[in-house]
């Protein structure tokens, strides 16, 4: 097999998937939970400390602790 073949590309989300995961981080940070990529002060008033806007960071990061589930024909 050539190198292409065995790289790992970065995983693809629909806009379905994604406005799942960025909604659920989204609420879990409005609700206490740390963030997951170093923000400074400057960052914070940027972002307008909106919990969406910091879950889209963390998604473009690529940091965010949720997996998506792609459930296959057949299978239980």
């Amino acid at each position: 097999m050539t190198e292409k073949k065995l790289k790992k590309k970065k995983p693809s989300f629909s806009k379905y998937e994604k406005a799942r995961m960025l909604g659920s981080r989204a609420l879990q940070i409005a609700m206490g939970a740390p963030f997951l990529v170093d923000l400074k002060e400057e960052d914070l008033k940027r972002v307008k400390y909106s919990p969406i806007e910091i879950a889209k960071l963390e998604f473009r990061k690529g940091v965010i602790p949720l997996t998506v589930r792609r459930p296959m024909p057949g299978t239980r």
